[in-house]
This record gives structure tokens, sequence and C-alpha cells, in this order.
């Protein structure tokens, strides 16, 4: 029975986000240099993206993301679809 309770509870609580989550407003522009690929310096400038922080949508403004030493791939920022709606995947290196 306890079983059955937890389960309806999170199945209500799942399906209450869902709703709840509003459209995403649109991209916001930012002046200055667009983003790049990687330099010999090893930096790139991550665009400006929305993210949802549990309650409302909140503009995470663009920044330089460092590779570092060893890491020579480097993986922009974007939308990846779920079963649960898209989700942001943050700009990233990888070796």
């Amino acid at each position: 029975m306890k079983s059955l309770l937890a389960a309806l509870a999170v199945t209500l609580a799942v399906s209450t986000a869902a709703v709840a989550q509003p459209a995403m407003p649109p991209p916001v522009v930012e002046a200055g240099p667009p983003p790049a690929m990687p330099g010999p310096n090893g930096w790139v400038l991550e665009p400006g993206h929305w993210h949802w922080n549990g309650f409302r949508y909140v503009w995470v403004h663009r920044h330089w993301i460092h590779g570092g030493p060893g890491y020579a791939h480097f993986i922009p920022g974007h939308w990846a679809p779920t079963g649960a709606g898209p989700r942001w995947v943050p700009a990233h290196w990888v070796p």
C-alpha cells in the first residue's frame, strides 16, 4: 500500500511539474563578438541561453569556457530532446 501511494505521489508531482513549466521566452540578443570555435589559447565563448531553475526561466549570459590541457574537442551548448521535454546541455570540452 505504501509503495502504491509513493508511486501515485511521484506520478502526480511529475505530471504537475510538466504542466506548470511555461514556454521558453525568445533568445536575448547580446552585443559583442559572436561565439567562435576554439582558438589556440583554448577559450571559446558560449552563447547566452535560457535555463529553467525549477520555477521560471532565467537568462544565463554568454561566458568564456576554457578547455585546459588535454582537451581537444568543444561541444557547443544545445537543447537535447528527452521523454520529459527538451533539456539544456551546457557547452563543454571533451578529451
